[in-house]
């Protein structure tokens, strides 16, 4: 083994007051700044979708952050799915769905 972190990829739903907060913004600079992969876009049932993709230890330090959110975010629950493949390179914001 080498000791390097396994990849992990999932998505995550964060309801509660997550739109009109930054929230997209917020992830999207976290996640970059952890070196993870993926998209965040917010959905029409007023909740913020995001697949993180990277080492398993910054993705469980991402979904850590996603509890919380930004300042004026007020999460309500944060439900992760795990998923198959790899993401896009990079971190995007995608339309809303």
């Amino acid at each position: 083994m080498s000791g390097e972190s396994e990849d992990r990829t999932v998505r995550v739903r964060i309801a509660g007051r997550v739109q009109g907060v930054g929230f997209r913004y917020w992830t999207e600079d976290a996640a970059r700044g952890l070196g993870l992969a993926g998209w965040v876009r917010n959905r029409r049932d007023g909740s913020v979708e995001a697949l993180l993709s990277g080492p398993a230890d910054e993705v469980a330090e991402m979904l850590r952050r996603c509890r919380r959110g930004p300042q004026a975010a007020q999460v309500a629950s944060v439900e992760v799915l795990e998923e198959g493949g790899a993401a896009p390179a990079g971190f995007v914001m995608r339309p809303t769905a």
